[in-house]
């Protein structure tokens, strides 16, 4: 049991640095709405998930003035949340030692310096990754953030505890969502296929948490209609991999490529110009993210498509798989 586990739920525990929580784990809330997440006004992380052990609903907050992080957990999983919260904060499996940014980019050496303590989470949740990144493929965030909160309200069930959120369906349960369903929450046969078809499959995804990053790659991309974005997005959340960067989405590369050159890049210009941080080319991403590097927009902001739930894949919006 990790130290500083105790009898009846709770964790505290000492990291040796200074655990932004809530910036730690934003990148699993799935839009403003999400009901598997919830952020206080303080920093306070709650977020309902399914354990090896069973459903959970796990608080987590950072106690600065005591260097400490505070962890509650409810549930049949209390026991694999509380100690996986180190390896959920990247404490236990994110290796920076060897991640040194380079002179000639000075936007990331700064965003280094103002976020030395950033570690990649994991999560340790392969499944729930991949149904939840299935549903943003190819349309805008809004559209796939409004899907998941309907699926989820309707198809989930209510976490343990006291936050009235809910939990993600379970793959039985994603199998099980009616087609008319899936219509409703704008979730045309192409993007729902990648969750259904994968179902099944659930507890052989667990185990690509054992791989290697490229065996976990191949094995994740080996499924019908997981591509190279989607292998990354799931990946950068339930494994932890520091080098799975979002090829494949539309803003990232340009964004990335402009804060490091000045130029707005496409996948294959941007890949030559991180190669030099092979290992650790998500950690870039994140950390650029984190400094708010975004490139200028000189176009009105996109509409959102209004026709049918069928969304006609267009290369206006992410080309990702």
């Amino acid at each position: 049991m990790t130290e500083g586990v105790t009898p009846d739920g709770e964790l505290r525990w000492r990291p040796g640095r200074p655990v932004a929580v809530a910036q730690s784990l934003g990148t699993l809330r799935r839009g403003a709405g999400d009901p598997s997440f919830r952020r206080d006004p303080d920093g306070t992380v709650w977020r309902a998930t399914r354990t090896p052990q069973g459903p959970v609903l796990l608080r987590v907050r950072a106690r600065p003035a005591d260097a400490e992080v505070h962890a509650q957990a409810w549930g049949p999983g209390t026991g694999w949340a509380l100690e996986g919260v180190p390896h959920l904060l990247g404490d236990a499996d994110d290796d920076h030692t060897d991640f040194v940014p380079r002179p000639e980019h000075p936007t990331l050496v700064q965003a280094w310096k103002e976020n030395p303590h950033f570690r990649v989470i994991r999560t340790r949740a392969v499944f729930e990754a991949l149904s939840a990144s299935a549903l943003e493929q190819v349309v805008t965030s809004v559209e796939a953030f409004a899907a998941w909160r309907r699926l989820v309200h309707r198809f989930g069930e209510p976490a343990p505890g006291p936050a009235g959120l809910t939990l993600p369906p379970t793959p039985e349960q994603w199998s099980r969502i009616p087609s008319w369903e899936w219509l409703q929450a704008g979730v045309e046969l192409r993007r729902r296929k990648v969750t259904i078809l994968a179902a099944p499959r659930a507890a052989g995804l667990e185990r690509t948490l054992e791989m290697s990053p490229e065996a976990a790659d191949s094995a994740l991309r080996s499924l019908p209609g997981i591509g190279v974005w989607t292998s990354a997005e799931i990946r950068q959340r339930a494994h932890g991999h520091a080098d799975a960067f979002s090829f494949g989405d539309y803003h990232v590369a340009k964004n990335v490529s402009w804060a490091l050159t000045g130029e707005v890049l496409d996948d294959a210009g941007c890949a030559e110009v991180i190669e030099c941080y092979r290992g650790h080319r998500f950690r870039v991403q994140r950390l650029l993210e984190l400094a708010g590097h975004r490139r200028p927009r000189r176009a009105p902001r996109m509409t959102l498509p209004t026709h049918t739930p069928n969304r006609a894949v267009s290369a206006r919006y992410r080309a990702h798989g």
